[in-house]
């Protein structure tokens, strides 16, 4: 049965935003959306998830598709953007370069009009080079615009940023849903302590993305979030500057220190994460785009040769005993390494995993709604009365019940 008065509770908080910068438009930084978008997009999420959790089908779609580029590995974030997708009612297309004829010399901007004129959306991840994905995206919409507004296409397919080298807001967004659900509202994050923490990872060249978006999107909270790493592991300067800048601008508290107990201490969240020196992935991009594998050999034993030199930071006992009241809300965008499990000295003890591993389910279970939602958003210009129509409709999304 349908609880009328959660959705009516949804929906008000709905009505009541006016977002500005989300119908026709891409989603490729969190920073580049209002406050009022972002809330937007988690109140959407919450509704469709609150749609399928009582067998309301959120399918505004009958045909249409949603291509997928991914020119990394992926496993909650793929599928997530095609749980998303098909809850929609689009077909989600996995474009696979190697197949086409890019290997050929055709470009970026005959490729992307002629896989998009029944197309409504297009997720990318391209992470693994700085300087490159953010940049990749920009030119798939400039393409975009080139052939909508020239009527080759009869709708401008929108782009899901799905992990670039910058940002990662379809995580970020997912972990945010997750903090609301967890702490009881978005107003309750005020004043609480996140701690974004690098960790010892037993492998290098892991992307910037998540740390930089988490302090380019908790900074806009009100949060007192502290950036945590080792001398030598610098995020991009120009993200670390806008997380200082929100702060000031938001009433939030931000700061960078070189130790892990200090980030811990009396932290409601912890958030340990292994990345790549900003330098680093620097000269990996250097050499990946020069073909140079012996120098990449190279940069790996440097890479991994420091990184031995912080084994200590990891999440244990005895650190998270420094958290507010010994309680921190683990998280971690998955896979992490963990000592003892998948690796022998990891990120995170098993025993600390396992005490918040469903956590870190419920965690990534938030992503296909936040994708929804962004899709859904940008799709409709309305999306109240979207909304509304979907409830009213009152389509199952299981048409049977068991027997």
């Amino acid at each position: 049965m349908v609880d009328l008065n959660e959705f009516h509770k949804l929906l008000e908080g709905l009505v009541s935003l006016k977002p500005e910068k989300l119908y026709a438009q891409d989603f490729l930084l969190t920073w580049e959306k209002s406050l009022e978008d972002l809330k937007t997009v988690l109140k959407v999420a919450q509704i469709i998830r609150f749609f399928r959790d009582n067998n309301v089908s959120p399918k505004v779609y009958d045909s249409g598709l949603a291509i997928s580029i991914f020119r990394d590995k992926s496993t909650r974030t793929r599928f997530s953007y095609t749980s998303a997708a098909d809850l929609l009612g689009l077909q989600v297309i996995d474009f696979d370069e190697k197949k086409t004829q890019i290997a050929h010399g055709e470009t970026v901007r005959e490729t992307m009009n002629m896989i998009s004129f029944m197309t409504e959306v297009i997720g990318i991840r391209d992470d693994m080079f700085i300087g490159v994905g953010d940049a990749y995206m920009r030119q798939v919409g400039q393409a975009l615009d080139d052939g909508f507004e020239h009527g080759v296409l009869p709708q401008r397919p929108t782009i899901i940023n799905l992990q670039s080298d910058i940002d990662h807001p379809t995580q970020t967004m997912a972990d945010l849903l997750h903090l609301v659900d967890y702490f009881g509202g978005l107003e309750n994050l005020k004043g609480k302590k996140i701690a974004v923490t690098w960790a010892y990872s037993p492998s290098y060249g892991k992307p910037l993305s998540v740390p930089q978006g988490i302090i380019g999107l908790m900074t806009r909270l009100g949060m007192h979030v502290v950036l945590a790493h080792p001398e030598g592991y610098d995020l991009m300067p120009e993200v670390v500057d806008l997380a200082k800048n929100q702060a000031k601008l938001y009433d939030s508290k931000f700061e960078i220190v070189n130790s892990m107990d200090e980030a811990f201490r009396d932290a409601d969240i912890i958030y340990p994460k292994s990345w790549a020196p900003f330098w680093v992935m620097q000269e990996r991009t250097k050499l990946l785009k020069a073909g140079d594998e012996k120098g990449l050999e190279e940069l790996e034993k440097q890479a991994l040769a420091e990184n031995a030199k912080h084994m200590d930071w990891v999440t244990d006992e005895k650190r998270v005993a420094l958290t507010k009241d010994g309680k921190a809300l683990y998280m971690h965008p998955l896979p992490a390494d963990i000592s003892g499990l998948n690796c022998e000295h990891g990120e995170v003890t098993n025993e600390i995993f396992e005490r918040y591993r469903i956590q870190t389910y419920k965690q990534a279970s938030w992503k296909p709604y936040a994708i929804a939602s962004m899709i859904l958003n940008s799709k409709f210009k309305d999306i109240t009365a979207v909304v509304e129509n979907i409830f009213a409709s009152n389509q199952p999304r299981v048409k049977y019940s068991n027997f």
